[in-house]
């Protein structure tokens, strides 16, 4: 498909003009254990079967079908959330692509997903497309925005008439603790700050939910007092973040990964009162 704004670059289509990305904003030596984590790692099996439920019973509340409609994962890392959805939503969609602003992160994403999926090297507060995607996906990404109202703004201009946007983010600032800090995160969110940003940015807030409540306790007594100390070299929160990133042994793994699995369809039948992740479903105006 033909993308005006965009110069196509060694396989990837890159906004015509430049994009502006820090790797110091952006630590890009983690890459290796985010793609072994968003295939392996309970939170993110767990994470992945909500969102898949929750996007199907949308599209069919709407009576639209993946197989006419073109989809984009924005922010998305190595593409571990596309990968699992190529798998798992039958039939697929018509369009799948991913955008970032790494171009290693990119890379990553290319060896996953394969040539099937475009790749899109992008800014979120410079996307340029208009009236491009019917559904956008925004997994985790807002929390590290110091604006996130012009980053909305953008998707909102980028989706179609109608279109959907699919958000996650680290949910309540009761759950505030050592990752936030090591993550880079600015805020937490609850659902009233969702209502807040969707009407300035042309969207409708469709619906908002708390997930991974089972396990909310155990990662409270995990992050208890624990502290980032205040100066870090970028060496020592790379070692930090591997070090608690870890996918844990295979036996936790599959415990922890059958408790979260046990919130889908449960936390979309009846609204779990929290949780550590918020999902939010946007509509365009």
């Amino acid at each position: 498909m033909n993308e005006p704004l965009f110069v196509q670059q060694a396989g990837v289509w890159v906004r015509a003009g430049g994009v502006r990305h820090s790797p110091d904003e952006y630590d890009e030596r983690a890459l290796q254990t985010l793609s072994q984590m968003q295939q392996r790692h309970f939170w993110y099996r767990g994470r992945h079967r909500f969102l898949l439920a929750a996007l199907r019973r949308q599209l069919a509340r709407l009576g639209r079908s993946p197989a006419s409609l073109c989809a984009l994962d924005l922010g998305a890392g190595c593409g571990g959330w596309l990968h699992y959805l190529a798998q798992h939503l039958q039939p697929g969609f018509r369009e799948l692509a991913l955008a970032d602003s790494s171009p290693r992160a990119l890379a990553f994403a290319a060896e996953l997903n394969g040539p099937g999926v475009q790749r899109f090297q992008v800014e979120l507060g410079d996307l340029g497309w208009r009236d491009r995607w019917d559904v956008v996906f925004l997994l985790d990404v807002l929390e590290h925005l110091d604006d996130h109202e012009t980053a909305l703004r953008e998707v909102a201009e980028s989706l179609t008439p109608g279109g959907l946007l699919l958000l996650t983010v680290p949910a309540l600032k009761t759950f505030w603790s050592f990752n936030d800090d090591l993550a880079q995160h600015k805020r937490r969110y609850a659902k009233a700050d969702l209502r807040a940003l969707a009407g300035p940015a042309g969207l409708t807030l469709l619906e908002a939910r708390y997930f991974m409540f089972f396990l909310s306790p155990l990662l409270l007594l995990t992050r208890l007092g624990r502290r980032v100390p205040d100066s870090l070299s970028a060496e020592e929160r790379a070692r930090i973040i591997a070090d608690t990133h870890r996918v844990p042994a295979a036996p936790l793994n599959h415990l922890l990964a059958a408790i979260f699995s046990a919130e889908t369809p449960l936390g979309l039948w009846c609204p779990f009162p929290w949780g550590t992740s918020l999902l939010g479903i946007f509509q365009k105006k």
